[in-house]
Protein backbone atom coordinates (compact mmCIF):
# COMPACT_ATOMS: atom_id res chain seq x y z
CA UNK A 1 0.00 0.00 0.00
CA UNK A 2 1.29 3.71 -1.10
CA UNK A 3 1.87 6.35 1.48
CA UNK A 4 -1.44 8.12 0.28
CA UNK A 5 -3.26 5.70 0.58
CA UNK A 6 -1.95 5.29 4.24
CA UNK A 7 -2.16 8.80 4.84
CA UNK A 8 -6.08 8.77 3.25
CA UNK A 9 -6.98 5.93 5.96
CA UNK A 10 -5.54 7.46 8.74
CA UNK A 11 -7.56 10.88 8.17
CA UNK A 12 -10.95 8.81 7.80
CA UNK A 13 -9.99 7.21 10.95
CA UNK A 14 -9.05 9.82 12.93
CA UNK A 15 -12.17 11.66 11.52
CA UNK A 16 -14.30 8.92 12.82
CA UNK A 17 -13.11 8.98 15.92
CA UNK A 18 -13.75 13.00 16.76
CA UNK A 19 -17.27 12.36 15.10
CA UNK A 20 -18.07 9.78 18.12
CA UNK A 21 -16.80 12.42 20.52
CA UNK A 22 -19.09 14.84 19.48
CA UNK A 23 -22.09 12.32 19.27
CA UNK A 24 -21.09 11.73 23.24
CA UNK A 25 -20.84 14.90 24.25
CA UNK A 26 -17.22 15.03 24.56
CA UNK A 27 -15.24 18.03 24.28
CA UNK A 28 -12.02 18.32 22.63
CA UNK A 29 -10.75 20.49 25.85
CA UNK A 30 -12.31 18.57 29.09
CA UNK A 31 -9.70 17.10 29.96
CA UNK A 32 -7.56 20.27 30.25
CA UNK A 33 -7.13 21.11 32.99
CA UNK A 34 -7.80 24.61 34.71
CA UNK A 35 -5.42 27.49 34.38
CA UNK A 36 -4.98 29.19 37.84
CA UNK A 37 -5.91 33.19 37.36
CA UNK A 38 -2.72 34.45 39.65
CA UNK A 39 -0.48 32.35 36.50
CA UNK A 40 -0.83 32.80 33.11
CA UNK A 41 2.45 30.90 31.92
CA UNK A 42 2.13 27.72 30.05
CA UNK A 43 3.85 25.72 32.85
CA UNK A 44 2.15 21.97 33.68
CA UNK A 45 1.82 21.93 36.91
CA UNK A 46 0.65 18.71 39.04
CA UNK A 47 -3.42 18.20 39.21
CA UNK A 48 -4.87 19.48 42.46
CA UNK A 49 -6.64 16.58 42.84
CA UNK A 50 -5.33 13.26 43.43
CA UNK A 51 -3.51 11.47 40.95
CA UNK A 52 -5.55 9.13 38.34
CA UNK A 53 -3.45 6.99 36.23
CA UNK A 54 -6.12 6.62 33.58
CA UNK A 55 -5.90 10.18 32.55
CA UNK A 56 -1.79 10.82 33.41
CA UNK A 57 0.10 9.59 30.47
CA UNK A 58 2.76 9.41 32.96
CA UNK A 59 1.51 6.69 35.35
CA UNK A 60 3.11 2.99 34.41
CA UNK A 61 0.83 0.09 34.23
CA UNK A 62 2.26 -2.87 35.84
CA UNK A 63 0.88 -5.89 37.30
CA UNK A 64 -2.88 -5.90 38.46
CA UNK A 65 -3.82 -6.72 42.04
CA UNK A 66 -6.86 -5.35 42.11
CA UNK A 67 -8.37 -8.44 43.54
CA UNK A 68 -7.70 -9.87 46.93
CA UNK A 69 -5.47 -13.35 46.27
CA UNK A 70 -8.10 -14.72 48.69
CA UNK A 71 -11.55 -14.19 50.13
CA UNK A 72 -11.35 -12.42 53.34
CA UNK A 73 -8.64 -9.88 52.88
CA UNK A 74 -8.77 -6.21 52.64
CA UNK A 75 -6.14 -3.57 52.18
CA UNK A 76 -3.69 -2.40 55.02
CA UNK A 77 -4.01 0.96 56.24
CA UNK A 78 -0.31 0.85 56.98
CA UNK A 79 1.11 -0.81 53.36
CA UNK A 80 -2.05 -0.72 51.12
CA UNK A 81 -1.02 -4.67 50.16
CA UNK A 82 -3.63 -7.36 50.79
CA UNK A 83 -3.86 -8.19 54.23
CA UNK A 84 -6.26 -10.59 56.16
CA UNK A 85 -9.67 -8.92 57.72
CA UNK A 86 -8.64 -9.75 61.09
CA UNK A 87 -5.00 -8.18 60.71
CA UNK A 88 -6.32 -4.55 59.38
CA UNK A 89 -8.70 -4.72 62.30
CA UNK A 90 -6.34 -5.03 65.08
CA UNK A 91 -4.19 -2.05 66.61
CA UNK A 92 -0.45 -2.26 65.82
CA UNK A 93 2.21 -2.22 68.14
CA UNK A 94 5.20 0.34 67.89
CA UNK A 95 7.99 -0.66 69.44
CA UNK A 96 11.64 1.35 70.45
CA UNK A 97 14.25 -0.49 69.34
CA UNK A 98 18.28 0.83 69.73
CA UNK A 99 20.26 1.06 66.47
CA UNK A 100 23.89 0.93 67.94
CA UNK A 101 26.42 -1.16 66.62
CA UNK A 102 26.09 -3.39 70.33
CA UNK A 103 22.64 -3.76 69.57
CA UNK A 104 22.88 -5.22 65.99
CA UNK A 105 21.20 -7.47 64.68
CA UNK A 106 17.87 -6.54 65.69
CA UNK A 107 15.12 -9.07 64.82
CA UNK A 108 11.93 -9.02 62.98
CA UNK A 109 12.79 -5.57 62.08
CA UNK A 110 11.85 -6.39 58.13
CA UNK A 111 8.27 -7.14 59.60
CA UNK A 112 7.57 -3.38 60.02
CA UNK A 113 5.16 -2.21 57.65
CA UNK A 114 6.44 1.94 58.77
CA UNK A 115 9.62 2.57 60.21
CA UNK A 116 11.00 5.28 61.66
CA UNK A 117 14.65 6.89 62.80
CA UNK A 118 15.51 9.75 64.56
CA UNK A 119 18.26 10.63 66.80
CA UNK A 120 17.84 10.48 70.67
CA UNK A 121 21.36 11.76 73.00
CA UNK A 122 24.52 11.33 71.91
CA UNK A 123 23.56 11.36 68.17
CA UNK A 124 22.89 7.78 68.71
CA UNK A 125 19.79 6.99 66.30
CA UNK A 126 16.71 5.04 67.64
CA UNK A 127 13.69 3.03 65.67
CA UNK A 128 10.52 2.53 66.04
CA UNK A 129 8.74 -0.15 64.07
CA UNK A 130 4.83 -0.08 63.42
CA UNK A 131 3.89 -3.53 63.37
CA UNK A 132 0.54 -4.35 61.53
CA UNK A 133 0.62 -8.26 61.54
CA UNK A 134 2.72 -8.95 64.74
CA UNK A 135 0.63 -11.57 67.00
CA UNK A 136 2.61 -14.36 65.53
CA UNK A 137 5.93 -12.88 65.57
CA UNK A 138 8.06 -14.99 68.53
CA UNK A 139 10.93 -12.38 68.75
CA UNK A 140 10.77 -8.89 68.26
CA UNK A 141 13.73 -6.51 68.69
CA UNK A 142 15.68 -5.96 71.20
CA UNK A 143 14.00 -3.28 72.78
CA UNK A 144 14.85 0.39 74.58
CA UNK A 145 13.42 2.63 76.34
CA UNK A 146 11.16 5.81 74.38
CA UNK A 147 11.09 9.30 74.06
CA UNK A 148 7.86 11.84 73.79
CA UNK A 149 8.65 12.17 70.36
CA UNK A 150 8.02 8.54 69.28
CA UNK A 151 5.03 8.69 71.20
CA UNK A 152 3.19 11.14 68.77
CA UNK A 153 4.13 8.78 65.96
CA UNK A 154 2.93 6.06 67.20
CA UNK A 155 -0.64 7.52 68.33
CA UNK A 156 -0.96 8.36 64.69
CA UNK A 157 -1.81 4.69 64.23
CA UNK A 158 -3.17 4.45 67.57
CA UNK A 159 -0.83 1.95 68.20
CA UNK A 160 0.60 -0.01 71.50
CA UNK A 161 3.67 1.73 72.56
CA UNK A 162 6.07 -1.02 73.60
CA UNK A 163 9.41 0.16 75.59
CA UNK A 164 11.76 -0.40 78.28
CA UNK A 165 10.84 2.65 80.61
CA UNK A 166 13.01 5.92 79.45
CA UNK A 167 13.51 9.28 81.36
CA UNK A 168 11.47 11.22 84.00
CA UNK A 169 9.55 13.90 81.53
CA UNK A 170 8.12 10.45 79.59
CA UNK A 171 5.79 10.11 82.46
CA UNK A 172 3.27 12.62 82.25
CA UNK A 173 2.21 11.78 78.44
CA UNK A 174 2.26 8.35 79.71
CA UNK A 175 -0.35 8.80 83.08
CA UNK A 176 -2.39 10.04 80.06
CA UNK A 177 -6.48 8.34 79.97
CA UNK A 178 -5.65 7.75 76.12
CA UNK A 179 -2.09 6.73 76.41
CA UNK A 180 -1.63 2.55 76.00
CA UNK A 181 1.70 1.09 76.55
CA UNK A 182 3.61 -1.93 77.65
CA UNK A 183 6.41 -0.79 79.74
CA UNK A 184 8.87 -3.77 80.14
CA UNK A 185 10.39 -2.68 83.28
CA UNK A 186 7.41 -2.76 85.49
CA UNK A 187 4.94 -5.37 86.44
CA UNK A 188 2.65 -7.15 85.08
CA UNK A 189 4.29 -5.75 81.70
CA UNK A 190 7.26 -7.43 82.18
CA UNK A 191 6.12 -10.62 81.66
CA UNK A 192 5.82 -9.57 78.02
CA UNK A 193 9.59 -9.38 77.82
CA UNK A 194 12.11 -11.80 77.62
CA UNK A 195 16.22 -11.64 77.82
CA UNK A 196 18.27 -13.65 75.47
CA UNK A 197 21.53 -14.71 77.01
CA UNK A 198 23.48 -14.41 73.80
CA UNK A 199 24.38 -10.85 74.41
CA UNK A 200 24.14 -8.78 77.46
CA UNK A 201 22.43 -5.88 78.70
CA UNK A 202 20.42 -3.65 77.73
CA UNK A 203 20.81 -5.20 74.47
CA UNK A 204 19.24 -8.60 75.11
CA UNK A 205 15.43 -7.50 75.51
CA UNK A 206 12.50 -9.02 73.22
CA UNK A 207 8.96 -9.42 73.09
CA UNK A 208 6.95 -11.83 71.89
CA UNK A 209 3.81 -11.55 70.08
CA UNK A 210 2.20 -13.35 72.20
CA UNK A 211 3.48 -12.28 75.41
CA UNK A 212 2.34 -9.08 74.42
CA UNK A 213 -0.94 -9.91 73.79
CA UNK A 214 -1.65 -11.61 76.68
CA UNK A 215 -0.67 -8.48 78.77
CA UNK A 216 -2.88 -6.36 76.42
CA UNK A 217 -6.06 -8.68 77.25
CA UNK A 218 -4.22 -8.67 80.77
CA UNK A 219 -4.42 -4.77 80.99
CA UNK A 220 -8.01 -4.47 79.59
CA UNK A 221 -6.63 -2.70 75.98
CA UNK A 222 -8.80 -3.25 73.20
CA UNK A 223 -7.29 -5.07 70.57
CA UNK A 224 -9.83 -3.13 68.13
CA UNK A 225 -9.21 0.45 66.49
CA UNK A 226 -10.73 3.64 69.31
CA UNK A 227 -11.29 6.18 66.46
CA UNK A 228 -9.34 8.15 67.95
CA UNK A 229 -6.46 8.46 64.92
CA UNK A 230 -7.50 9.11 61.43
CA UNK A 231 -8.98 6.86 59.84
CA UNK A 232 -6.79 6.80 56.57
CA UNK A 233 -3.08 7.74 57.12
CA UNK A 234 -1.03 7.74 53.90
CA UNK A 235 -2.61 8.05 50.40
CA UNK A 236 -1.53 5.06 48.53
CA UNK A 237 -1.23 4.33 44.54
CA UNK A 238 -2.58 1.22 43.44
CA UNK A 239 0.13 -1.00 41.96
CA UNK A 240 -1.46 -1.28 38.57
CA UNK A 241 -0.44 2.32 38.36
CA UNK A 242 2.39 3.13 40.26
CA UNK A 243 3.45 7.14 41.08
CA UNK A 244 6.76 7.03 39.34
CA UNK A 245 6.75 11.00 40.31
CA UNK A 246 7.29 11.59 36.07
CA UNK A 247 4.12 14.01 36.60
CA UNK A 248 6.52 16.48 38.09
CA UNK A 249 8.67 16.52 35.09
CA UNK A 250 11.84 18.09 35.75
CA UNK A 251 10.92 18.89 39.68
CA UNK A 252 11.37 15.49 40.80
CA UNK A 253 15.60 14.49 40.76
CA UNK A 254 17.08 11.36 40.48
CA UNK A 255 17.36 9.40 43.50
CA UNK A 256 19.09 5.79 43.32
CA UNK A 257 21.57 6.67 46.23
CA UNK A 258 20.17 8.65 49.29
CA UNK A 259 23.44 8.85 52.05
CA UNK A 260 21.76 10.12 55.27
CA UNK A 261 25.37 10.20 57.04
CA UNK A 262 25.01 13.78 57.46
CA UNK A 263 22.10 13.20 59.87
CA UNK A 264 22.76 10.10 61.78
CA UNK A 265 26.56 10.16 62.34
CA UNK A 266 26.81 7.28 64.51
CA UNK A 267 24.83 4.71 62.01
CA UNK A 268 25.38 7.09 59.15
CA UNK A 269 22.85 4.70 57.12
CA UNK A 270 22.16 5.27 53.35
CA UNK A 271 19.70 3.27 50.79
CA UNK A 272 20.42 2.47 47.14
CA UNK A 273 17.60 2.06 44.65
CA UNK A 274 16.89 -1.49 43.21
CA UNK A 275 15.59 -0.99 39.39
CA UNK A 276 14.09 -4.49 39.34
CA UNK A 277 12.38 -4.61 42.13
CA UNK A 278 11.44 -0.80 42.56
CA UNK A 279 12.82 -0.85 46.67
CA UNK A 280 15.13 1.29 48.82
CA UNK A 281 17.94 -1.47 50.34
CA UNK A 282 19.15 -0.06 53.39
CA UNK A 283 22.63 -0.30 54.71
CA UNK A 284 24.82 1.50 57.38
CA UNK A 285 28.21 2.28 58.36
CA UNK A 286 28.49 0.59 61.60
CA UNK A 287 31.94 -0.09 63.45
CA UNK A 288 33.37 -3.73 62.68
CA UNK A 289 31.38 -6.53 60.92
CA UNK A 290 27.88 -4.77 60.87
CA UNK A 291 29.19 -2.62 58.67
CA UNK A 292 26.94 -2.61 55.22
CA UNK A 293 23.53 -4.20 54.37
CA UNK A 294 21.06 -3.66 57.89
CA UNK A 295 20.11 -7.52 58.33
CA UNK A 296 16.86 -8.70 60.17
CA UNK A 297 18.37 -11.53 62.58
CA UNK A 298 15.44 -13.49 62.16
CA UNK A 299 15.04 -13.74 58.70
CA UNK A 300 18.39 -12.93 57.25
CA UNK A 301 16.90 -9.94 54.80
CA UNK A 302 18.06 -6.76 54.15
CA UNK A 303 16.11 -4.13 54.69
CA UNK A 304 13.57 -2.61 52.06
CA UNK A 305 11.78 -0.45 50.99
CA UNK A 306 8.95 1.19 48.59
CA UNK A 307 9.01 4.89 49.91
CA UNK A 308 11.49 6.58 51.37
CA UNK A 309 10.57 10.51 53.69
CA UNK A 310 12.51 12.66 55.23
CA UNK A 311 10.94 14.67 57.53
CA UNK A 312 13.08 18.01 58.97
CA UNK A 313 12.10 18.77 62.60
CA UNK A 314 12.70 21.97 65.47
CA UNK A 315 14.49 20.23 68.06
CA UNK A 316 15.45 21.72 71.60
CA UNK A 317 17.47 20.49 74.37
CA UNK A 318 15.90 19.05 77.95
CA UNK A 319 19.32 18.67 79.41
CA UNK A 320 21.57 16.14 79.78
CA UNK A 321 21.36 15.50 76.02
CA UNK A 322 18.12 14.71 75.72
CA UNK A 323 15.85 15.92 73.29
CA UNK A 324 12.50 17.12 72.64
CA UNK A 325 11.27 17.17 68.40
CA UNK A 326 8.29 19.54 66.97
CA UNK A 327 5.97 16.82 66.14
CA UNK A 328 3.45 19.04 65.76
CA UNK A 329 4.20 21.86 63.34
CA UNK A 330 3.01 22.93 59.51
CA UNK A 331 5.89 25.12 58.74
CA UNK A 332 8.70 22.27 58.26
CA UNK A 333 9.30 20.71 54.82
CA UNK A 334 11.51 17.07 53.46
CA UNK A 335 11.89 15.03 50.45
CA UNK A 336 9.81 12.24 49.28
CA UNK A 337 11.64 9.36 47.31
CA UNK A 338 9.99 6.70 45.32
CA UNK A 339 10.63 4.60 41.91
CA UNK A 340 14.19 6.17 42.01
CA UNK A 341 13.01 9.99 42.13
CA UNK A 342 12.30 12.47 44.58
CA UNK A 343 10.43 15.69 45.27
CA UNK A 344 10.61 18.74 47.94
CA UNK A 345 7.49 18.00 50.29
CA UNK A 346 5.80 20.11 53.13
CA UNK A 347 4.65 18.06 56.40
CA UNK A 348 1.83 19.16 58.92
CA UNK A 349 0.47 17.89 62.15
CA UNK A 350 -1.78 19.46 64.47
CA UNK A 351 -3.13 16.88 66.67
CA UNK A 352 -1.26 14.36 69.07
CA UNK A 353 -3.34 11.50 67.47
CA UNK A 354 -3.54 12.83 63.81
CA UNK A 355 -1.60 11.57 60.97
CA UNK A 356 1.65 13.84 59.85
CA UNK A 357 0.61 14.58 56.59
CA UNK A 358 3.05 15.43 53.36
CA UNK A 359 2.77 17.28 50.57
CA UNK A 360 4.08 18.43 47.11
CA UNK A 361 4.92 22.16 46.40
CA UNK A 362 1.26 22.54 44.71
CA UNK A 363 -0.42 21.45 47.76
CA UNK A 364 -1.46 18.32 46.61
CA UNK A 365 -0.87 15.63 49.40
CA UNK A 366 1.60 12.84 48.06
CA UNK A 367 0.65 9.92 46.83
CA UNK A 368 3.11 6.73 47.90
CA UNK A 369 3.18 3.17 46.22
CA UNK A 370 1.83 0.12 47.99
CA UNK A 371 4.66 -1.30 50.28
CA UNK A 372 6.65 -0.36 53.69
CA UNK A 373 7.94 3.00 54.25
CA UNK A 374 10.91 4.25 55.75
CA UNK A 375 10.48 7.62 57.91
CA UNK A 376 14.25 9.02 58.44
CA UNK A 377 12.95 11.90 61.00
CA UNK A 378 16.27 14.56 60.94
CA UNK A 379 16.67 17.76 62.88
CA UNK A 380 16.64 21.22 61.29
CA UNK A 381 20.01 22.33 60.01
CA UNK A 382 21.37 18.85 59.18
CA UNK A 383 22.16 18.27 55.77
CA UNK A 384 22.09 14.62 53.85
CA UNK A 385 22.40 14.06 50.07
CA UNK A 386 21.00 12.10 47.53
CA UNK A 387 21.82 11.35 43.46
Amino acid sequence: MNKLKIYFLLSVILTLFAACGQETGESDTASEPAQSESDSSSQIIPSQQPLDPENDPDWTVTEDDSQPPREGMVRSPLTNEWVDADVAATRPIAVIIPNESNAIPQYNLSEASVLYEANVEGRMSRLMGIYEDWRSLDKIGNIRSLRTYYAYWAFEWDAFLVHLGGPFYIDELMAEPNTQHIDGLVNPDANAIFRSTDRSAPHNAYASGSGLESIIRQKGYSLAYRKLSDSRHFQFAAKAAPNTLNQYNDEAESAIYIDMSGCYPLTRCYFEYNEEDGLYYRSQHLSGSVDGPHVDGATGEQLAFKNVLVQYVTYSELGNGYLAFGCHDDTMDGWFFTCGRGIHVTWKKTTDYGATRFYDDYGNEIVLNTGRTMICVVEEGDNFSFR
